[in-house]
């Protein structure tokens, strides 16, 4: 399909909410959007799902508190090169990293509420989220919440999804809409403050790789209908 730019499309002055599955994900999923969007003076509000701690062996919870507060600082270090530090602060949810509460479940509705007021107040007409089946379980489960808070925001949110880790568009996409994603080395500079998860900073563990839509001239975001999650 080919993409229709987002300044040129219906979604050119929509106030935006960004859900990372997990701290880097703003960067490897959105971080074009959310840099365009500061760059307009419009910057997006970002929620983080989970707390990132997975990505390690925590043997006790000392040390996977310990990790989950230094992924959230990186996450905020990377919301500032992107040029999103003066905007909204970030929400973190604190979901189990790969552990993701089921729908219905106490806590999956508590996170629904506190999305679905967040867009109200922050105006909030357009959502961005890893696609559905983007093949992570804390991907899916993101799509999922963001699809039940959009419909139960007033007006309905649009829901768009961002492709990390696959390698085609989701499946049921119908429209594409492409954001530039700015200044060269932008998006490499921002995923480099995630130095948990690219060097030995916490230790032996999970070590980043970048996506293959990473570092392209503009970030593609594939949509259906209002409210629906790709």
């Amino acid at each position: 399909m080919t993409p229709l730019p987002l300044e040129h499309s219906p979604w050119r002055a929509s106030r935006w909410l960004v859900l990372a599955p997990h701290p880097d994900d703003e960067t490897l999923g959105a971080g074009g959007l959310i840099a365009h969007l500061a760059g307009l003076g419009r910057p997006a509000q970002v929620v983080f799902l989970t707390d990132g701690a997975g990505s390690h062996a925590c043997d006790a919870p000392a040390r996977a508190a310990r990790l989950a507060a230094l992924r959230r600082s990186e996450a905020r270090r990377a919301l500032s090169r992107l040029g999103a530090g003066a905007g909204p602060p970030p929400v973190f949810l604190d979901w189990p990293d790969a552990r993701p509460h089921n729908p219905g479940s106490p806590a999956w509705s508590r996170a629904r509420r506190r999305l679905a007021a967040l867009c109200r107040l922050r105006g909030v007409d357009a959502l961005a989220v890893t696609a559905a089946d983007d093949p992570h379980c804390d991907h899916a489960a993101a799509a999922a919440l963001a699809r039940s808070a959009a419909r139960r925001s007033r007006p309905p949110g649009r829901l768009f999804g961002d492709v990390v880790w696959g390698r085609t568009p989701p499946a049921g996409a119908r429209l594409c809409v492409s954001v530039p994603q700015g200044a060269p080395g932008r998006l490499a500079h921002a995923l480099s403050a995630h130095r948990s998860q690219l060097t030995p900073l916490a230790g032996p563990g999970f070590r980043l790789q970048t996506p293959p839509s990473f570092g392209r001239a503009r970030l593609r975001l594939y949509t259906d209908r209002p409210g629906h999650a790709l």
